[in-house]
């Protein structure tokens, strides 16, 4: 049993490829003409996931963290594992010899949009006996398939038992795949973007969303929606903020760095517009560079 930390992430952990083939969009689409060659303009190497983005951006900004996740004994494993001992994050999941370490590969276009093709690998099998078991005041979960999904449920009932907070950040793969009813009624902060919230709540009216959510559980529920406003309905009183104009870079990782913002302000007790700042500073500063992790925040909260 290790020490109590003050946040605990829950997700994947991959090696992001970033593959710049110097493509424009049309209507909205990234089109590659199928049997031809296309020469790649640039491509790097950095680690991501759900589990490890927020994790560093928690240790960068002075919590005790932990990361749970799986990984493969390979170089992409061995990337991950190091670079979570450089952030003083402590990894409390598995790294196995024969799983593979997830990857996404990760298209930009000239407009700094992007498709990413993942291959969840190791990270959908994470059962109960791959995790070194700990004591914290929350825990953060991401999106998870598989058995993964099945002991996220597990573990946050049990550490909510326990008097921790549990924030949800699922993607609009597991909504769709998943019935969420049982993670959502034991969720204290919901963080999704417009379309995810759309497909929760389905049939509610535009300005209704936020508040269809809290039905399902959370107390706190936060819409972003690109460059456009971000909602907030905590307690039953709503917030907004309007996101300031920056020079995109690229956008992985962007979600990530809010909701981990966000989260750690609530964490050291901030009032929630102060939350929602911190959310944005930490996803601004994430898309003016290239890589999840690279630009995130470094301050003390506590």
């Amino acid at each position: 049993m290790f020490g109590k930390f003050d946040v605990v992430t829950f997700g994947s952990a991959v090696v992001d490829i970033f593959i710049d083939t110097d493509t424009a969009e049309k209507k909205g689409m990234l089109c590659y003409t199928a049997g031809s060659k296309i020469l790649i303009n640039n491509f790097r190497y950095e680690t991501g996931g759900g589990a490890t983005n927020t994790a560093v951006a928690f240790a960068r900004l002075g919590l005790k963290t932990g990361c749970i996740s799986k990984v493969g004994n390979e170089t992409g494993g061995l990337r991950i594992i190091n670079q979570l001992k450089k952030e003083k994050v402590k990894f409390l999941g598995t790294q196995e010899k024969k799983p593979t370490t997830g990857f996404s590969i990760i298209l930009d276009s000239k407009q700094h949009n992007r498709t990413i093709l993942t291959y969840k690998g190791a990270n959908d099998n994470i059962s109960s006996n791959d995790i070194r078991w700990f004591k914290t005041k929350w825990l953060y979960l991401s999106s998870q398939l598989g058995k993964s999904f099945e002991t996220q449920i597990q573990i946050a009932k049990k550490h909510k038992e326990k008097g921790a907070k549990i924030a949800f950040n699922p993607s609009a793969y597991l909504i769709k795949q998943k019935n969420l009813k049982n993670i959502l009624k034991i969720t204290d902060v919901l963080i999704l973007n417009k379309e995810e919230a759309g497909l929760l709540t389905k049939n509610a009216k535009e300005n209704e969303v936020l508040k269809a959510l809290t039905k399902l559980g959370p107390q706190i529920v936060v819409m972003t929606n690109g460059p456009k406003e971000i909602s907030c309905l905590a307690n039953n009183k709503k917030y907004s903020l309007i996101p300031n104009k920056v020079k995109v870079v690229e956008a992985t990782g962007a979600g990530d760095a809010f909701a981990s913002g966000f989260v750690a302000g609530l964490i050291v007790s901030k009032p929630i517009m102060q939350c929602l700042k911190l959310g944005l500073r930490e996803s601004e500063a994430v898309l003016r560079h290239f890589g999840a992790k690279n630009n995130l925040l470094r301050m003390k909260l506590k």
